[in-house]
């Protein structure tokens, strides 16, 4: 097998940790150039990695040009999301790029009918879904085991401080936990429920006495089709005992209740299933494994995908939905009241 040709664009802390320890994990592609416009983020990753000069670019355009990949990973920030990705296609790559991929679902439907166009593929890397215990929770309701779904309780508790450097990234971030965090949940509900959210009514607040610029805690209630609310509690400042990343979460079935958690980073240890059914004893699932996890999972499955031909699992047009239920949550909590989701996404069954 010939690896895919790959480009990364964007190499903050973020971006080097990918080049780091993703990237040369992945035996299905070949990184032919790293693209900064900052040279400081250049020198720390030929610092870090090792990475060759020559390998090195400050102009994407000269990148392409100089060696002619076939597919980029995105990892810039937010706000280079869409000209970044917009780039790349124009140029004919396929890319893979970090969430949210676009700040607003126009700008995200303008990506996805771009790549279209070109019969090119768009993928998001909602990272979080490749885990073992969201896909079982997934297959489970899907097989209606316990009976139908009706209640969803979420669960997500981090402390984050400032560091010695000062303020983090996402410290500063106008949505630091609806935008930069949330999201993560939001898709795995879409997921895992495989149906689409109607309507969401969320209060977002930011104490005075905290060190981030924006919102860093949320509580929602969101409506999904089929007759399933979703509690949803996140917070960036809790005192409370801390949280897998990807939250703790109780499932309400006519016919028991499950419990369960992910740690949604490289350790699978960490998530767990607990199944009980309607007065019975509970008893944790053995879960199968996953033979690439996270940010591992997300890169092989693109270049999965590039090479059939097929639709990846989170393409930008199926996460169209996630950024949907983003982008309402962060328009509820300003309005202070409920708003109305449209469907944009389709969710996909495991």
């Amino acid at each position: 097998m010939i690896p895919l040709r790959l480009i990364q664009v964007g190499l903050g802390p973020h971006g080097r940790n990918w080049a780091r320890k993703v990237v040369p994990e992945i035996g299905e592609v070949e990184v032919v150039a790293f693209v900064d416009k900052d040279p400081y983020s250049l020198d720390a990753l030929k610092e870090e990695a090792g990475i060759p000069a020559d390998r090195c670019f400050e102009s994407l355009t000269e990148a392409i040009a100089a060696t002619h990949p076939q597919a980029m990973l995105n990892t810039t920030s937010l706000p280079a999301h869409v000209p970044v990705t917009r780039a790349a296609l124009e140029a004919g790559l396929h890319v893979l790029l970090e969430k949210p991929f676009a700040a607003s679902v126009a700008q995200a439907q303008e990506l996805v009918d771009m790549a279209a166009a070109r019969n090119l593929i768009l993928m998001v890397s909602q990272n979080y879904r490749f885990f073992p215990a969201p896909r079982v929770i997934a297959s489970m309701v899907h097989e209606s085991a316990l009976g139908k779904l009706y209640a969803v309780e979420i669960d997500f508790r981090r402390y984050s401080t400032v560091g010695p450097n000062g303020r983090g990234r996402h410290h500063l971030e106008e949505q630091p936990l609806l935008v930069d965090m949330s999201i993560h949940h939001f898709d795995l509900l879409r997921m895992i429920l495989s149906r689409e959210p109607r309507r969401i009514y969320c209060e977002a607040w930011n104490p005075e006495w905290t060190a981030f610029s924006g919102p860093s805690v949320a509580v929602a209630s969101i409506d999904f089709e089929g007759g399933v609310v979703v509690s949803y509690r996140g917070s960036w400042i809790s005192a409370g005992p801390v949280t897998p990343w990807a939250g703790e979460w109780r499932m309400e079935f006519e016919n028991g209740e499950v419990m369960w958690t992910s740690a949604a980073d490289s350790d699978i240890t960490q998530d767990r299933v607990v199944v009980r059914p309607r007065n019975e004893e509970a008893r944790t699932i053995t879960l199968p494994p996953v033979p690439r996890t996270g940010t591992w999972g997300t890169l092989t499955e693109f270049a999965a995908a590039i090479r059939s031909g097929r639709e990846p699992e989170t393409s930008g047009r199926n996460n169209l939905g996630t950024i949907a239920l983003m982008a309402a949550a962060v328009e509820s909590a300003a309005l202070r009241e409920p708003v109305a989701i449209h469907r944009t996404g389709e969710a996909l069954t495991i």
